[in-house]
């Protein structure tokens, strides 16, 4: 992986990767949690090869990123931040986003909010919310994986998750995707990024804003009730079938696919977590790429 390079797009200091031609369709990438850029190092190359232009910021919050200086890390806020690098890095040229877990969740609301921006959508790990949220309630076994999202609504999470280098992210990282062993330096350097000032409370914050304990902007309501609308671009969907974070059987595929009126790929990965996209590189990338090309 190459040094981040920095830009300012929606009054955020973004931290990115880059990869491929400047000049060919953007591709941009967003991480979720607990993660960063260098998630999607097996993706990246496979996609500057085939012509894109590759951009993977650490989200608002995630060093070497700058906190929200309003410190607002709602959906929506997010959400726009991938709006504002894509118009920065794509101009008025074909983009395409893609977006595991947290990128998952904003991606489906920048997709609604402005659909003329992107030609297609690839998302991981999480799917469509407006045909989630009945299952997750209602559903014990998701409860008890969704603990981490309950107790990050108190202030005790920012004192823990620091706590013995980062032990809860171990943890997590080894219960949702049982049969991956992360690489050390990757680990390391996530730590770093979660370990930066402001970073862990900033993380937290996305779920805080997630269930209301942390109050969103009023002016943002909009954009944010554009998540729970059908997506109205072409979608591919991938979910691991041994992910420990979202349940496989919450995903009742007839149920999605109203909410993608322009189409929906949907396809779970064998052998594969929560983070599929590391689990199972090969298959996901070729997945992915597949999607892409076609017309």
């Amino acid at each position: 992986m190459t040094e981040p390079e920095r830009v300012t797009a929606n009054g955020i200091d973004f931290a990115y990767l880059e990869d491929g031609p400047s000049d060919g369709p953007l591709a941009l990438c967003l991480h979720g949690f607990p993660d960063h850029a260098p998630t999607w190092q097996h993706l990246m190359p496979e996609l500057a090869a085939a012509g894109y232009h590759v951009i993977a910021p650490w989200l608002r919050g995630y060093s070497p990123t700058g906190l929200a200086p309003d410190g607002n890390y709602q959906v929506a806020a997010v959400a726009l931040d991938a709006l504002a690098l894509a118009d920065t890095f794509a101009g008025d040229r074909d983009a395409v986003l893609i977006g595991h877990d947290w990128g998952a969740i904003a991606s489906y609301t920048a997709a609604g909010h402005r659909p003329d921006r992107f030609s297609k959508l690839v998302t991981l790990a999480v799917p469509h919310q407006a045909a989630l949220m009945n299952r997750f309630l209602t559903t014990p076994a998701q409860l008890k994986r969704s603990w981490y999202i309950f107790f990050f609504q108190t202030p005790l999470a920012e004192l823990v998750v620091p706590g013995d280098d980062f032990a809860v992210i171990d943890m997590l990282w080894h219960d949702w995707s049982p049969g991956l062993v992360p690489d050390h330096q990757f680990m390391r350097a996530l730590k770093d990024t979660l370990g930066a000032p402001g970073s862990t409370a900033a993380a937290i914050s996305y779920y805080q804003s997630m269930l209301g304990t942390k109050p969103g902007d009023p002016e943002l309501d909009a954009v944010q009730a554009t998540g729970n609308l059908p997506t109205p671009i072409p979608t591919l969907y991938l979910h691991g079938a041994d992910d420990g974070c979202m349940g496989v059987e919450l995903l009742v595929e007839h149920e999605q696919r109203p909410l993608f009126p322009a189409g929906l790929d949907f396809e779970i990965v064998p052998a594969s977590g929560h983070f599929l996209h590391l689990d199972q590189p090969e298959a996901v990338n070729r997945r992915i790429l597949s999607f892409l090309a076609a017309g």
